[in-house]
């Protein structure tokens, strides 16, 4: 009987301890992200947002745009937003920004055109986030709630573009109270 070669021991040992390695990442991939990512059902409630004094009252649209730097789910939200923002801000709609309290980040530069509101009346009581508040030409919030359906967000399935089409038209919106499964991260959690 031959006895495996050192080289053979060492490749085997090598395999070994990749497999552990991969293993182990695996593992706190897990711990770190899937359970954020996991769809969740959340009901959105808008009736105490409100728009900061200097806005309220007749106007442009008005988006506002809520987000937590730590969340995961802001990776494909955040594309899609600029697509709003290269697509509805040259037809007037006004796009804000409002951060999780107490959180530190910075937006991506494909969405510099937001206009940070540090404090909007109402925020602190958002169940998550990403989520999106949506004012019409007359000061009234038309929509509150989160981007789209799902654990990615697109044109494909977003709630936001028709709702844009339908104001931009002068048709009524009022959607301020959803309920939505998707990717989304608890916003009262510090």
């Amino acid at each position: 009987m031959r006895l495996p070669s050192r080289t053979h021991l060492l490749t085997s040992l090598f395999v070994v301890l990749w497999a552990g390695a991969m293993a182990g990442a695996y593992w706190w991939y897990q711990l770190q992200y899937v359970r954020a990512f996991s769809p969740q059902a959340t009901v959105f409630a808008g009736d105490g947002l409100r728009l900061p004094a200097n806005l309220a009252g007749a106007g442009p649209i008005r988006i506002v745009h809520f987000w937590d730097p730590a969340c995961p789910c802001n990776v494909g939200n955040q594309q899609h937003l600029a697509e709003l923002l290269a697509h509805f801000g040259p037809l007037g709609v006004r796009f804000y920004a409002v951060q999780k309290p107490a959180s530190q980040g910075h937006l991506p530069p494909a969405l510099a055109g937001l206009e940070n509101l540090p404090g909007l009346p109402g925020s602190d009581q958002l169940p998550a986030s990403p989520a999106v508040a949506i004012w019409d030409q007359q000061g009234n919030l038309a929509y509150f709630g989160p981007y789209s359906e799902g654990v990615t967000c697109n044109a494909g399935n977003s709630f936001i573009e028709p709702i844009l089409k339908a104001l931009l038209d002068g048709r009524p919106v009022t959607t301020t109270q959803t309920l939505a499964v998707g990717c989304f991260c608890d916003w009262q959690q510090p």
